[in-house]
Order: structure tokens, then C-alpha cells, then sequence
């Protein structure tokens, strides 16, 4: 077998091979001579076809596949000799033979994985983002969930900020009615911006029974285009008011949060609890992003188009099987692969960059880390154990859990190198909220 390697880009290359025909027709031969001790042919006892006959009948297909593994245990060879970092699968062409032909030659065209130079990362720095749970963050949670469970009672006097009403109402515009003019038997919490001010405003003051026209121009950026920038003239009639109730902060507010003896004081660390792993999670989310994204800036690297192409089919794939579970129709929702181009190179830069970085490092995830990992998830469900036991049930849950600590490997790897600037914030802050 005689083998050259074409360098056609920075990743890109062919390989060009050569294989003596005779090899070949000698495995032809072979596997022909044991297909004729079992083939059945009409006219032949079985075992008894001559070999001519086997040959015409079945000769074409063996050397096809005799050609096939030859192509792919040589390529095999000289990769492993040539020490080949080959990305993604090859693209073969065989030459066209005949029996008399002297040599097999084929070439394999394909990608190999760029070098990847880590380099000096004390030039990195990364805002590390710190926060710890007060007291008042634990009464703001506390209070949030007073008001999901907030009660109604019915009153008999004009309507407030704050009540829960019930109203017919009739909205047109140009003299016709709209899509979403009309309800009747709505319930509407006044001042949680349910709907527009102008429509809220003119009905506080009115008592049950009482009707009321009045007009609402809806902003231009309204997201119901047909109507955005129009005035509608709307008449709503008040059915019913109720007056908006918190319940206490007592035993049964507890036990409705799952503390089952009704004590406070466990409410009160459950909930700081469950904030802090909370915190944490953010947290640690954070300073992963600008550990990869300070990767991606500072690493410098080649990308083989064909792991692009195949990180852009799973993302895809992926996307349509979450509009399958939405119960959508994937032709009713057109994806286009540019889409997904620039998650799909981040993707295969991150893997390519913490590939090296874990090999030269040996930053893999080790055992006790993986359950270690598992078993904080397990905290936030009502039977800990079980969902550890449901994790280490699935190698594929536990494929997921050993990613995750390998990236946290990663990330804990760069920040010791690194430069750490902390950045306080406040709980809102780290939420996302105003």
C-alpha cells in the first residue's frame, strides 16, 4: 500500500491511496469460494454451485464491499501511522476499476483538529459577581408569595387600586368591533398593568351595575399590529368588585409553603435556603459565561467546518423536536440554519478550546464530584434521594451531570489564573429585575 497526504487548507486535507489490485481479487476469491458452499441457485444442489456461477451471480456485490472495507481499514492504517487528528468523517472517491486494473487508488478528503494554543491567561480578567441573602431579600420572597396567594372577598363599595373586578366589556373602532374587543365575566386585578392604564383608569370610582363608555388609543407599538396607534371606543359594565386579602403569617401560611408542623422559624430558613441556592446558581452561571466568553476572546482558533455543520444539524434537530412538544408543526415554522451559525461555531470552539484544556490539565470530572453535583440538584425536590437514584439511573442524566462538573473544573481552572475583579450586587440585581 503506498499513501500521500495533500495539504489543501489550514485544516484541510487529502489523502491519496494506493493499493496493489491483486490483494483485492485474492479476497474476492476467498469470500466467493465460501459463498458457494452455502448459495442456493435454481438448477444447483446447494454447496455443489460451481464457483464461475457463484462469481457471475454474486461477484459485483463481494468486490464492492471487499473495495469498501479496503478503502476504510486503509484509511484507518495510515491515519493511525501518520498520527492524523481527523475531524468529522472523510469524503472518499474511488477511481474506477476493472479486474484487470493493476491498483485500487482512492482518495479521502477530510478536516483535522486545529492546534490549539492556550497561551498566558494571567492577561484574562474576569468580574467575579458577589452577593449574600439579607434578611429583607428573605421578608421580599416572603411577601411575593403571600400575594400568589392572595384572596378575594367580595364588597359593595366603588372600586380601588388593588380590587379584583369582574366587567363586561365592548370595545370598537371606526364603528367595528375587533379581535379581543369583546369579553364578558372578565376578571381584571386593577394597577397590575393586565392591561393598558387608559383602559384601567376610568372605571376606578364605578360601583357594581354601573356602566361607562370612554376611549382608548392603543400605543404604536402595540403588539397587536391591526389596532396599534388606533382609538377604540369601548362600554364596560362593572359586575362585581372584591377586596384583594393577604393571608397571615402563621402557622397555615407556613404549612401551605410545605413546612407540615406549621413552624415560622423553619419557613423562614427554608425560604432564605432555597434564595441562597438560588443566588448561588445565578451566581455561577454568570462567571461561566465570561469564563467561555473570555476563552473565546483570548484563544485564538481554527475552526473545522465540518464539526460547524454537524453541531449546526443537532441544533436544529434539536429545536424541532422542541416545536414537536409545543404541539407545532415544524412546516408551519420554517428554520433557517443561519439561525443557528453563530451557536453553532461558539459551541465548537468552547468544546475544542476545554478539550485541551482538560487533557493538558486533567481538569476531568471525577466521581465524587458528579455526586456531589447530583446530590445539591436533589435538594430542591421533595425526596432527595430518589431523584439521586433517578440521575445515576440513566448513563445519559449522568453524562449530563459529568459536563456540568467538568465545565465548573474548567471555570475553577481559569479563575486561579486569572484576574478576579468582584462586583457586588444586590438581589434584584442578580435576578434581572428593575
Amino acid at each position: 500500500m503506498q499513501s500521500d497526504v495533500e495539504i489543501l487548507g489550514p485544516l484541510e486535507r487529502r489523502l491519496n491511496v494506493t493499493v496493489l489490485q491483486e490483494k483485492i481479487e485474492s479476497e474476492v476469491e476467498s469470500r466467493l469460494k465460501r459463498l458457494a458452499r452455502t448459495a442456493k441457485i435454481h438448477g444447483f444442489r446447494s454447496g455443489k454451485v460451481p464457483l464461475k456461477i457463484v462469481s457471475q451471480q454474486y461477484g459485483p456485490k463481494v468486490r464492492q464491499e471487499v473495495m469498501g472495507e479496503v478503502l476504510h481499514r486503509s484509511f484507518g492504517e495510515v491515519v493511525l501511522e501518520q498520527k492524523l487528528r481527523v475531524a468529522g468523517y472523510p469524503r472518499f472517491e474511488a477511481k474506477e476499476v476493472t479486474e484487470n486494473t493493476p491498483q485500487f487508488e482512492f482518495s479521502a478528503t477530510f478536516e483535522v483538529y486545529p492546534d490549539v494554543i492556550l497561551g498566558d491567561l494571567k492577561s484574562i480578567s474576569i468580574e467575579q459577581t458577589a452577593m449574600q441573602v439579607s434578611p429583607a431579600d428573605v421578608d421580599k420572597a416572603i411577601e411575593i408569595m403571600r400575594k400568589q396567594r392572595t384572596q378575594y372577598d367580595a364588597v359593595e363599595r366603588p372600586v380601588m387600586i388593588g380590587d379584583r373586578i369582574n366587567i363586561d366589556y365592548h370595545g370598537i373602532i371606526d364603528g367595528e368591533e375587533f379581535d379581543g374587543g369583546r369579553a364578558n365575566n372578565f376578571f381584571l386585578v386593577l394597577g397590575e398593568g393586565q392591561f393598558l392604564k387608559d383602559f384601567e383608569e376610568p372605571m376606578l370610582g364605578m360601583s357594581t351595575e354601573q356602566r361607562k363608555t370612554f376611549e382608548v388609543t392603543f400605543p404604536v407599538d402595540y403588539h397587536n399590529k391591526e389596532i396599534a396607534g388606533k382609538t377604540a371606543t369601548f362600554e364596560v359594565k362593572l359586575n362585581g368588585v372584591e377586596k384583594s386579602r393577604l393571608p397571615e403569617l402563621n402557622a397555615e401560611f407556613a404549612k401551605l409553603l410545605g413546612i407540615a408542623d406549621g413552624d415560622t422559624e423553619k419557613m423562614y430558613g427554608e425560604v432564605r435556603a432555597n434564595l441562597e441556592r438560588e443566588v448561588s446558581k445565578r451566581i455561577k452561571t454568570r462567571v461561566k459565561e465570561k469564563v467561555m466568553q473570555a476563552l473565546l476572546d483570548t484563544i485564538p482558533i481554527e475552526t473545522p467546518r465540518v464539526l460547524v455543520a454537524l453541531e449546526l444539524d443537532r441544533l436544529m434537530q434539536s429545536a424541532r423536536n422542541d416545536l414537536k412538544k409545543r404541539g407545532m408543526k415544524i412546516k408551519d415554522v420554517p428554520l433557517s440554519p443561519d439561525l443557528f451559525q453563530e451557536q453553532a461555531l461558539r459551541r465548537v470552539n468552547l468544546g475544542l478550546i476545554m478539550a485541551e484544556l482538560v487533557k493538558t490539565y486533567d481538569l476531568h470530572a471525577k466521581p465524587e464530584q458528579v455526586r456531589a453535583l447530583v446530590e445539591d440538584f436533589a435538594q430542591s425536590y421533595e425526596n432527595p434521594g430518589e431523584m439521586v437514584k433517578w440521575h445515576y439511573s440513566s448513563k445519559e442524566r449522568l453524562n449530563e451531570a459529568e459536563s456540568a462538573v467538568l465545565e465548573d473544573n474548567v471555570v475553577a481552572w481559569v479563575l486561579q489564573k486569572a484576574k478576579v475583579v468582584e462586583k457586588v450586587v444586590t438581589f434584584d440585581e442578580l435576578m434581572g429585575k428593575s
